[in-house]
């Protein structure tokens, strides 16, 4: 694939599987970078996984493994055997960086830590994502233990401020344990390149995922910090802006803000409650924060008359406003069309395309794009080897030893 965008010399070696990893290189493969995804003979533990379109009889891969290894290529190697260890070190060599998401300690296993990569490439940015980080940059208690999306967001501090009420926890719907890591270490990845190319000087750069949804929960800490209390689940509105948060609609439910006395006053004005915006109990934010309850009540009696539509026609564009939408809002909003965020890429073994979401980081000089859909599992297996200057009788041996596939 000839590449475009501000990443297009950036040549990135992606050992990562499920969704961290392969998040946070697409990232990078959106804005142009070549990413070759370099997966078991059995590829990544995510490719089975649904949903799959009724039609598809192929099951090559699923909405899941789509949606997040777009504009990549695939190569298959049994990295268990020594001739396939050998084709990644040729890889490395001509890489910028490299990303894995093993457990601690497996790559070392394999004779690929960092230390050995980098005697083949001393500009090498080796990247990693583990649940509690690797030893290398802070020793946990916890470096050995398995992590998921939800643990991250357990004792990353999340949950514990999410729910509908003081007791519950909840977890988040979108998997932001894996992916809020995927962007923090896209982020680290670039930093490090820069600092490469600069001095010739790879590095390692490591992002847990515990960390990484800590780094987002930032006001807990200085909360904690001020006050001496731990804040709990907090429903849907905040613990120190009002209002701030959903309201129930006729048939659904919106989401308002009015933090500053100009939105508030506009607020009340369309509610019919324009006292309220002169009343010493509302007159600003801490006030309301103090007499939440009332507010939230005023509110909640006005927007329970009115569809969503009408408060969008009421709201919409005046305050900060905007109603909960489903996916099927989102495929049909105006908004997410203009700005290409629902792209169309090819479904193997589908009659029809396939949407998945767009590039949300938009640039005027070099854009990134959804270029091509997800790989078949080593579906560039030759073509790399061949660039590596394996001839195509040495492949085929490869191949029939099962190094590759």
């Amino acid at each position: 694939m000839e590449r475009s965008g501000a990443l297009a010399d950036l040549r990135v070696i992606d050992l990562s599987q499920m969704l961290a990893g392969p998040y946070g290189t697409q990232m990078l493969a959106d804005h142009g970078a070549e990413v070759i995804k370099v997966e078991a003979l059995t590829g990544d533990m995510s490719r089975p996984m649904p949903p799959h379109r009724a039609d598809d009889e192929v099951k090559a891969f699923g909405g899941y493994f789509q949606s997040i290894n777009r504009n990549k290529s695939s190569i298959a190697l049994d990295l268990k055997q020594p001739q396939a260890r050998e084709i990644l070190l040729h890889l490395v060599r001509s890489a910028d960086v490299l990303v894995e998401n093993f457990r601690v300690g497996v790559m070392e296993r394999f004779g690929l830590s960092y230390e050995r990569l980098r005697e083949e490439n001393p500009r090498l940015v080796y990247a990693t994502i583990r649940g509690f980080g690797d030893p290398r940059t802070g020793e946990s208690p916890y470096a050995e233990w398995p992590a998921f999306d939800v643990v991250a967001q357990a004792m990353g501090g999340v949950m514990g401020i999410t729910g509908p009420d003081g007791q519950t926890p909840l977890k988040i719907g979108p998997g932001i344990g894996d992916t809020i890591p995927g962007m923090n270490m896209a982020f680290g990845i670039l930093a490090a390149v820069h600092h490469a190319r600069r001095t010739g000087v790879g590095q390692f750069v490591d992002v847990s995922m515990v960390d990484s949804i800590l780094s987002v929960c930032e006001r807990i800490v200085h909360q904690y910090s001020y006050r001496g209390v731990a804040p709990g689940p907090e429903g849907n509105h905040h613990p120190l802006l009002c209002p701030f948060g959903l309201f129930q609609a006729k048939d659904g439910w919106v989401a308002i803000a009015c933090p500053n006395e100009s939105f508030w006053e506009i607020l009340t004005q369309v509610m019919g409650r324009p006292e309220m915006a002169s009343d010493p109990r509302f007159k600003n934010n801490n006030a309301r924060a103090s007499n939440r309850e009332e507010v939230v009540s005023a509110i909640e009696a006005f927007t329970q008359l009115h569809s969503k539509g009408k408060l969008t026609e009421l709201l919409g564009g005046k305050i900060a406003y905007g109603p909960v939408y489903s996916a099927k809002d989102i495929v049909e909003d105006s908004h997410f069309r203009s700005r290409d965020m629902i792209a169309e890429v090819e479904q193997p073994g589908s009659a029809t395309p396939a949407k998945i979401a767009g590039v949300p980081v938009k640039m005027t000089v070099t854009p990134g794009g959804v270029h091509r859909r997800a790989p078949l599992l080593g579906e560039h297996t030759d073509e790399i080897l061949a660039q590596l200057g394996f001839s195509a009788e040495a492949i085929q041996q490869l191949r029939e030893k099962k190094v590759v596939c």
